[in-house]
């Protein structure tokens, strides 16, 4: 592989530039004073942000865009083989890289790199952890999945040793990472599309923990089953979070929640309590996010008050549980859930949330998912009492399975739960004026553009 040398400033190319988290990559190198160039098909804030700081952008993906001159080209896996860039870099010998291994070449410039994995919550612990050591006076470069509010964006550019990065399972990429620290929230069954089964699932995330050094730390909820096949023979120092205090470093009791179901609890380390805290998020999962944040900063030497006090002002990261709006007493929360786990986090936390009546407007994401885990997605969704179907959102596929939101619904019939479909949004905007009430919660759920149906309500 080819090794990029950060010392020597040469020019850089990123073929999908406009995403999240290429565009985060993008502008770490363009404040080390790089030369960068990227293509993408459309503008957008983040493409204009970083034309302002200095990048040339091109929007079209062509042969014409690459130089002999790049010293290398790195590409999203949404980009195909056949793209006419990577096709036209191979011609002229400029190296490839994938996103995931210039991100871990990224990391190994860092004394302190963190990458927070699992298959739900990254991102919430992701920015829970930023906002305690941003509030204990630290200077990490911090790279988020979504925008955390504290930085106005997905990229903080620090000038410390320390690297804070989500790292993401999909196609095996965070094996190209190199964390000194690791955290591993959960490993459940998703991005079935890429692993075979769970067994395959469980198999990366072990080869994840194998990247960790002799003097790195693993921290790791002590609810995942089976916790040996992660932990037994790795040379580094093995941290457990959770609610079994008989299991867990680190662990929560006495949980309560106030008159919005925001968490409070004890915090207990290896069997003695530390102090209390309370949460501004809402559900028991967030207490467990917030135990691996904690994990993560006390590890680094952090103490329990200067973490209280970072924990004490964070809010949800964008997309999480997010109040977008009152519209006629009906409050309009989005959710970015698109798993069956992370649907049924999310609204047994809305529960606890004043409500009259909950309405769960979600848009599948993905054929393979909504196909692999349609039972699932069935039973999770009954937990509000109306359900409002969205088309299924394709990302990167295209419907080969022959699977559709009904099949959601007529999953749906078995349990006592009101469900409706629309092919829509506009109808489905019509459907909810017509049947909401003042006391309801109304909530658009999913990773695509759902988000859009409550902003279209609210005039936003």
């Amino acid at each position: 592989m080819y090794q990029i040398d950060f010392s020597c400033t040469g020019w850089v190319h990123f073929t999908g530039i406009g995403g999240i988290s290429m565009s985060g990559l993008a502008e770490i190198l363009l404040a080390k004073g790089f030369r960068v160039s990227g293509s993408d098909s459309r503008s957008s804030a983040i493409t204009e942000h970083l034309e302002s700081l200095g990048a040339e952008i091109s929007y079209r993906q062509a042969a014409d865009n690459i130089s002999p001159e790049m010293e290398v080209l790195v590409y999203t896996a949404a980009v195909t083989p056949d793209n006419p860039e990577l096709v036209r870099a191979a011609e002229l010998g400029v190296p490839l890289l994938t996103r995931a291994e210039f991100l871990g070449q990224i990391m190994r410039n860092y004394r302190i790199a963190i990458g927070v994995s699992g298959t739900h919550g990254k991102t919430t612990t992701t920015s829970i952890l930023s906002e305690i050591l941003l509030d204990s006076g630290l200077d990490p470069t911090i790279l988020v999945g979504g925008i955390f509010e504290h930085i106005h964006g997905n990229l903080r550019i620090g000038h410390s040793d320390l690297f804070v990065t989500e790292a993401c399972e999909y196609t095996n990429s965070f094996l190209s990472f190199a964390p000194t620290t690791a955290i591993i929230l959960n490993v459940m069954a998703d991005h079935l599309d890429f692993f075979k089964d769970i067994d395959d699932i469980r198999h990366s995330f072990r080869k994840f923990a194998e990247l960790l050094p002799a003097d790195g730390s693993l921290i790791i909820n002590s609810a995942i089953p089976d916790l040996s096949y992660f932990t037994e023979g790795l040379p580094c120092r093995i941290i457990t979070f959770g609610l079994d205090p008989a299991a867990s470093d680190y662990c929560a009791s006495n949980l309560t929640y106030d008159k919005f179901g925001c968490a409070g609890f004890d915090l207990i380390v290896h069997g003695q309590k530390i102090g209390s805290l309370h949460l501004n998020t809402l559900g028991e999962h967030t207490v467990i996010d917030t135990l691996a944040a904690i994990a993560a900063a006390m590890d680094l030497g952090l103490s329990f008050q200067t973490i209280k006090q970072g924990v004490s002002v964070f809010h949800n990261a964008d997309r999480r549980f997010q109040i977008k709006g009152d519209l006629h007493g009906i409050t309009v929360v989005d959710d970015y859930a698109h798993h069956p786990d992370e649907i049924r986090a999310t609204l047994t936390a809305a529960q606890k949330y004043p409500h009259r009546e909950i309405w769960c407007v979600f848009q599948p994401h993905t054929y393979s998912r909504t196909k692999a885990l349609l039972p699932e997605f069935a039973e999770a969704l009954a937990l509000a009492d109306h359900v409002v179907l969205a088309d299924i959102y394709a990302a990167r596929e295209k419907n080969t399975l022959g699977i559709s939101s009904m099949h959601i619904l007529e999953a749906m019939k078995q349990f006592d739960c009101d469900v409706h479909y629309f092919p829509s949004f506009s109808a489905i905007e019509n459907f909810l004026l017509e049947n909401c009430i003042s006391g309801d919660l109304l909530i658009t759920m999913g990773a695509g553009d759902v988000v859009l149906i409550g902003e279209k309500l609210l005039g936003i």
